[in-house]
């Protein structure tokens, strides 16, 4: 991108993250992005560049704001965590206890910490669904209550890819009395000034910037449908993961999408927002700072409870509750004991304690490898600024 207008500040010590966003835009292909370094509880890094469309009309802004994916998943679980241990709630109580109309099917022994560690076995929905069920909170929680799990829960785990916001949030819904969006931003996002949103009003959607799609040999995510073997259970469950529905039929760029809470999938927010998080995250697991949640209940949540093969992305994945964990070949950062959450396409927040530091790396040019060029580049150049 030959007319790249880097905006924000960057203390100069940290000059080898700007360059490395630079080079995002100029060697890998970005639109529009944002970075944010938060490090001993100062926000040292926050940039911003590139374009909000991919006709590139619309300039990347200080409050644009970008699907992030996943990134919602750790939001969602902090926000569970946050409430279980204010109503003095043991994360291994019974879903059920919470929502009795999840006891369908069997499972009513499993536990908040089971689902919190993609252990339910409910990646999928067996049956089918409307093609824009992922907008509807009802109609989700209702079929994640009736259906039977993929596995014996507490055996295996496996990535609720798409289900996960649903089965943290109706919990939390039922035992708080009000609604999960309005809870994080009461809770989690207005006390970190987090300008992070589950369900973007009409109003506020132009600061949404597009997402764009680099091809994967004209499939995949790309595509409305994935071709998946169903031929077995575990088939079968990742077919209905893919395509009931089929997630980018719904068009995420909509008015509709943006407007829905679809906390594990369509949250919105920026880089900045998210590295506040897991900066002030750092500190609280370090011992450093009394916070939104406490040190035992955070490091709690940061161990390890699902740890090898993951029956739905098939390969292994690390989870605490809600967190993923740092592991070999998906590192958070080079330093053991970090935690946040990868989104699909690039994006990434995380915490490390060690170094009192919150990353985040957010942009709407998405990509497809398991671990993402640019955001490697760039977490490369803040532990050598270090």
């Amino acid at each position: 991108m030959s007319d790249l207008v880097v905006h924000g500040h960057c203390d100069s010590k940290f000059e080898a993250v700007r360059r490395g966003f630079v080079e995002n835009f100029t060697q890998r292909d970005e639109l529009g992005a944002s970075v944010a370094v938060v490090y001993e509880g100062e926000l040292v890094v926050d940039l911003w560049a590139g374009y909000g469309d991919a006709d590139r009309t619309r300039p990347w802004l200080e409050d644009t704001l970008v699907n992030v994916w996943s990134v919602g998943k750790a939001m969602t679980a902090l926000t569970l965590l946050h409430l279980l241990e204010n109503r003095n709630i043991d994360v291994n109580s019974r879903v059920a206890d919470h929502w009795p109309e999840f006891a369908q099917a069997g499972k009513g022994q499993i536990t908040l910490a089971q689902a919190m560690s993609h252990q339910a076995g409910l990646c999928g929905i067996d049956s089918p669904l409307p093609t824009d069920a992922y907008f509807h909170w009802d109609l989700m929680t209702a079929a994640i209550a009736r259906q039977k799990p993929w596995w014996v829960p507490g055996q295996a785990h496996g990535y609720h890819t798409n289900t996960f916001g649903f089965l943290l949030g109706e919990p939390l819904q039922r035992i708080a009395g009000q609604s999960f969006s309005d809870y994080f931003q009461q809770q989690i996002a207005g006390p970190l000034g987090m300008d992070f949103q589950f369900g973007v009003a009409a109003v506020q959607q132009h600061r949404c910037a597009d997402l764009t799609f680099l091809d994967r040999a004209g499939v995949g995510l790309a595509a409305p449908v994935m071709a998946l073997d169903a031929s077995d259970t575990l088939g079968a469950m990742r077919e209905r993961v893919a395509n009931n529905p089929p997630l980018l039929s719904l068009g995420v760029n909509s008015t509709a999408w943006r407007r829905a809470v679809f906390p594990s999938t369509n949250p919105q927010s920026n880089a900045r927002s998210v590295a506040r998080c897991f900066g002030e995250l750092a500190l609280i697991a370090a011992g450093k700072r009394v916070g939104v949640i406490s040190q035992a209940q955070l490091n709690r949540a940061t161990q390890i409870v699902s740890d090898g093969l993951d029956l739905n992305v098939q390969r292994p994945t690390r989870f605490g509750l809600g967190f993923q964990l740092t592991q070999p070949d998906r590192p958070l950062g080079p330093n053991p004991g970090t935690f946040g959450h990868y989104g699909n396409g690039g994006h990434l927040g995380f915490a490390d304690p060690s170094r009192s530091l919150g990353f985040a790396y957010h942009m709407n040019h998405q990509g497809f490898a398991w671990r993402d060029p640019r955001n490697i580049t760039l977490t490369d150049a803040v532990y050598r600024s270090l």
